[in-house]
């Protein structure tokens, strides 16, 4: 086995291990029969009703890809595009990060549009997505600003304050060694450079690289740019949304409103970026914390709300990533077989 598997396998084990740590840790003080009564009395109606408002954003996501696509000279079929990214989906939530490469090489191998350009436009559509997440972020900080405020004194600036009131000796220790790294880690590129430009991945990363700057000019050479942006508001909204119809599943968080919403949002798209497969904990943590802290919802029910949210995400995800792999099998198998 190659180094880099045995990394890659030992990351896998930290992050997956560090996603159900936190999930321990936020359900082991709760009634688990009282969890378990509120999956069983949750309003189904609004689940379902959350599940196709999700496929909605899926099927929009993957009409916006193909007009970044189409910028760049290629054309592909939205059907196709939509299986691409729900098998990229299935992946990112087994693993972490292979979704990007995994509907990009599907959607390769079955349009022969090259891999390096639809990772480019990948790539810009993800840095699209987190300027409007961003976004997101200012807006409910200056709506729900007073709620924020009290809530990051109290979990963040508060314990820094108390932990460095008498160790600024340490403070400039650790701004010194953060310097001193940078500063070495660019003398080591300069010293090394010509001898990197030799190695022969050097090239195979500049290809890749070249292709990245091509997929993130595609968003400039659009030719409908306002189809582009409607389709980014359309799949937010239907992320808002799925979060927000959820609240009526169970009573605990029926009451809550749609700037609430909006803040649970913009914490979930947190939690589901952290680096462990399938946001798996840290979505159910920072779920928890928020209900709790900012709307004093009971631990017990804001659990259910986590666990109830990301379930329903999770399936939706699964029975569309399968689904869609069987139709690429199925379509593969069928051109082979009359290949022969």
């Amino acid at each position: 086995m190659k180094k880099s598997t045995i990394i890659s396998v030992i990351k896998y084990i930290l992050f997956l291990s560090l996603g159900l740590g936190l999930l321990w840790y936020v359900t082991k003080n709760q009634d688990l029969n009282k969890l378990v009564g509120e999956f069983k009395t949750a309003n189904y109606y609004w689940i379902g009703l959350a599940m196709f408002f999700g496929s909605l954003a899926h099927v929009s996501r993957a009409a916006r890809w193909n007009l970044i696509i189409k910028s760049m000279g290629y054309k592909t079929r939205l059907s196709t595009t939509f299986y691409a990214v729900m098998i990229g989906y299935f992946a990112n939530m087994l693993v972490p990060r292979l979704g990007e490469v995994s509907r990009c090489g599907v959607l390769s191998k079955n349009t022969k549009t090259p891999f390096n350009i639809l990772l480019g436009t990948v790539v810009a559509e993800r840095l699209f997505d987190s300027l409007c997440l961003l976004l997101l972020i200012i807006v409910v900080i200056f709506f729900q600003f007073e709620f924020l405020k009290g809530f990051l004194n109290n979990l963040i600036f508060k314990p820094l304050s108390l932990r460095f009131a008498n160790s600024y000796s340490t403070l400039i220790i650790i701004t010194v060694i953060f310097v001193v790294v940078i500063v070495a880690l660019y003398i080591l590129y300069k010293m090394t450079n010509k001898h990197l430009k030799k190695m022969p991945f050097y090239a195979k990363l500049k290809r890749v690289l070249l292709g990245f700057a091509e997929g993130l000019k595609a968003i400039k050479h659009i030719e409908n740019k306002w189809a582009f942006i409607l389709h980014t508001f359309f799949i937010w909204f239907m992320y808002f949304m799925m979060s927000y119809l959820c609240f009526f599943s169970i009573s605990a968080t029926s009451h809550l409103h749609l700037a609430d919403g909006f803040t649970v949002l913009v914490m979930s798209s947190l939690g589901i970026v952290a680096p462990v497969p399938g946001g798996i904990g840290a979505y159910h943590f920072i779920i928890k914390l928020t209900l709790v802290e900012l709307f004093a919802i009971n631990p017990s029910s804001a659990i259910s709300y986590a666990y109830i949210t990301h379930t329903s995400q999770c399936a939706l995800i699964t029975i569309l990533g399968l689904f869609s792999f069987g139709v690429f099998f199925l379509r593969n198998k069928k051109i082979k077989n009359e290949s022969h």
